[in-house]
């Protein structure tokens, strides 16, 4: 993996990319201007704003608790996703992630603080 974040003046270039096998894949934003607060009830706040997550361990699932400051947000003026969707994701996600996104932003993260708990089942 490696990404590059490009910041002059007012305008932002994020780009993560990935290697799978051979071949690069990557996500693309642009943006303009300063970050602004994230709205209630819209697409980032409900991406940026969970606050508990599990994951599958050998003994059971784990949840963990994530604690940050409110993020503010760019959002994108410019988006574009390459890669082979339906290698990466399944057949499944390939025309839902062919379209183009409900929304797209760039969060000016923070700090966070990552609390675990255990669940054995």
């Amino acid at each position: 993996m490696k990404h590059e974040i490009e910041h002059i003046d007012t305008k932002l270039k994020v780009e993560c990319s990935w290697r799978r096998g051979r071949k690069w894949e990557s996500l693309k934003m642009n943006a303009a201007g300063e970050p602004q607060p994230i709205l209630a009830g819209s697409h980032a706040e409900f991406i940026t704003e969970h606050y508990w997550g599990n994951t599958a361990l050998r003994s059971g699932c784990g949840e963990y608790r994530i604690e940050h400051a409110r993020w503010k947000i760019w959002n994108a003026t410019s988006f574009e996703l390459n890669a082979e969707i339906a290698a990466l994701y399944g057949e499944q996600f390939v025309e839902t992630l062919s379209q183009p996104p409900r929304s797209a932003f760039i969060a000016d993260g923070s700090p966070i603080t990552v609390q675990k708990r255990l669940i054995v089942m």
